[in-house]
């Protein structure tokens, strides 16, 4: 004995099809999206408009810096001629110097704002000590004060250290000792590190462990994402930094290449060329941190959505 099969028309299935094709679609902000032609064609123009505004000023950039520029009005996307010529002439004026300076800033100020991070971080997810509201509200006060508020006073802290008395004006180091404590690396760490789970930290104490033992073998593995997040975060705001070298430097031998930008920018005898080739040697660092730790930033970033 069969049992009789029930076959759908093909018209019903056609104009199934059809209609599924051109119906719209709910967008992340509950407007509809058409999947017609026009509405296909609009959005093509609208993503073209927003690829010449954002990479259009980096094209121009990339073509100028190895380019004969020699009036600014002259920028272009289009490239005439090919040269490495600016980047000859950067180097003489001392841009070498200037990007050495600002891997020196760049790598002690990271290393040392990272250890500062997760060591407070730890202490402020899991420990318990009185007062310890007040420190968290004294640390996200600091984010929302502008950098010129704090230039005298830091300026005048950097010219004699309290306690030890040290004058770090005019050194390098006078650019590093203000970039330990980060409140946004601190908070980021301290988010990360109250979501790990105590019942390691209880089993791990059980087992004998101390607070160091578990600070490194337990909780910090488990906030790799966190450290991809503020490495990522801190090299920019450290590579970017320019009021700190611009109170702590009083001659050429210490400027950091954001800082040297300026006396370039405003030297008569520099052509608009060779401005971009030292912008260019500024942009490449931030872009190739990104890419190298893009996998745990994005990561990190995630965990964190996910977790609130």
């Amino acid at each position: 004995m069969t049992v009789p099969t029930k076959t759908t028309p093909a018209r019903s299935v056609r104009s199934r099809s059809v209609r599924s094709t051109t119906a719209p679609t709910e967008t992340a902000l509950g407007l509809s999206e058409s999947r017609s032609a026009g509405g296909r064609i609009l959005k093509a123009v609208v993503h073209l408009l927003v690829l010449i505004v954002f990479a259009g000023p980096l094209l121009a950039l990339l073509v100028s810096a190895f380019g004969h520029v020699k009036d600014p009005t002259q920028l272009s996307v289009v490239p005439s001629g090919i040269t490495l010529d600016n980047f000859g002439i950067a180097f003489d004026q001392g841009v070498l110097t200037y990007l050495l300076n600002s891997f020196f800033v760049v790598g002690f100020g990271l290393l040392l704002q990272v250890a500062v991070s997760v060591l407070a971080g730890y202490a402020l997810a899991r420990k318990v000590f009185r007062g310890m509201t007040l420190v968290l509200v004294a640390i996200l006060a600091t984010l929302m004060l502008p950098e010129e508020i704090l230039a005298l006073p830091l300026s005048l802290i950097l010219s004699d250290l309290p306690v030890l008395h040290f004058n770090l004006i005019g050194t390098l180091a006078g650019m590093i000792v203000p970039l330990g404590a980060w409140g946004f690396s601190i908070l980021v760490m301290t988010e990360f590190m109250r979501d790990v789970p105590r019942e390691l930290e209880e089993a791990a104490r059980i087992d004998g462990a101390g607070d160091l033992r578990i600070f490194f073998q337990i909780i910090l593995p488990m906030c790799k994402p966190a450290l991809g997040v503020i490495g990522v975060f801190g090299f920019t705001m450290i590579w970017d930094q320019y009021l700190l070298p611009l109170l702590v430097s009083v001659d050429a031998s210490s400027y950091t290449l954001p800082l040297a930008l300026r006396t370039l920018r405003i030297d008569p005898d520099v052509t608009p060329g060779v401005v971009m080739a030292a912008a260019l040697l500024a942009l490449l660092p931030s872009v190739i941190v990104f890419l190298l730790f893009q996998r745990s930033f994005v990561s990190g970033l995630s965990s964190g959505a996910l977790k609130g």
